[in-house]
């Protein structure tokens, strides 16, 4: 699958339009009020697998129990786990709390880059991008499955987007469209509009920011 370069004044379209729709319509969130590295690491642990509204009241008990990453490495895997009960995958838990103990074994201060922060357990490309994009402000792109939808539509992308090629393409793509000066901002703008508007099933064409973009909306086939 050859590489897809996009039109650049588009691409500064998409972020305008879309950073202007964020900052109006972004949900209140625990960890966007404080972008703490390691509360976004924590925030996007839980989401992982879970929606928002859910992840919400336990990110804020667990939070007030283990507030810093040397809390969380210095508690009781057991204890980890009763603070985690209700939210399931449970390994997410075992990873955080072991990849907590390796960080407070090493200063106590998360890496500040997706390729170091990848090397901490329970953390793969996705998350690894996550916090360095929103904790750090350093443009590295995300892709989930919010993000696959919303350039499927924009770029009328088609066939298997699970596919090596395609995922590889993907992320090419992410890359492309992501705002250099609010990466955090834009990669988030992205997810919430898949989460909100481009939805799987029945997408609110009419309240998306980037309709006028989307060639999936300009052939009515979102």
């Amino acid at each position: 699958m050859s590489e897809l370069v996009l039109d650049a004044h588009w691409v500064e379209q998409l972020r305008r339009a879309l950073l202007r729709w964020f900052d109006a319509h972004k949900r209140p969130t625990p960890w966007r009020d404080n972008p703490d590295p390691y509360r976004v690491w924590v925030s996007e642990v839980m989401l992982q697998q879970t929606q928002t509204a859910t992840v919400i009241p336990y990110f804020e008990r667990f939070l007030a129990r283990f507030p810093t990453v040397q809390a969380l490495a210095a508690a009781p895997l057991e204890e980890v786990l009763r603070y985690w009960e209700g939210l399931g995958y449970y390994a997410r838990a075992r990873n955080l709390h072991k990849a907590a103990q390796q960080v407070a074994q090493n200063g106590g201060q998360l890496p500040t880059t997706a390729e170091q922060l990848r090397k901490l357990p329970g953390i793969g490309a996705y998350t690894a991008s996550a916090i360095a994009s929103i904790a750090y402000g350093q443009p590295t792109p995300v892709v989930d499955g919010n993000v696959t939808r919303v350039l499927a539509r924009l770029l009328w992308l088609k066939g298997d987007l699970k596919t090596t090629a395609a995922q590889k393409q993907l992320w090419q793509l992410s890359a492309q469209t992501i705002d250099p000066q609010r990466p955090g901002d834009f990669n988030q703008a992205m997810m919430e509009l898949g989460s909100t508007i481009c939805t799987p099933t029945q997408p609110r064409c009419s309240e998306c920011p980037v309709s006028h973009l989307c060639a999936a909306y300009q052939r009515n086939q979102p």
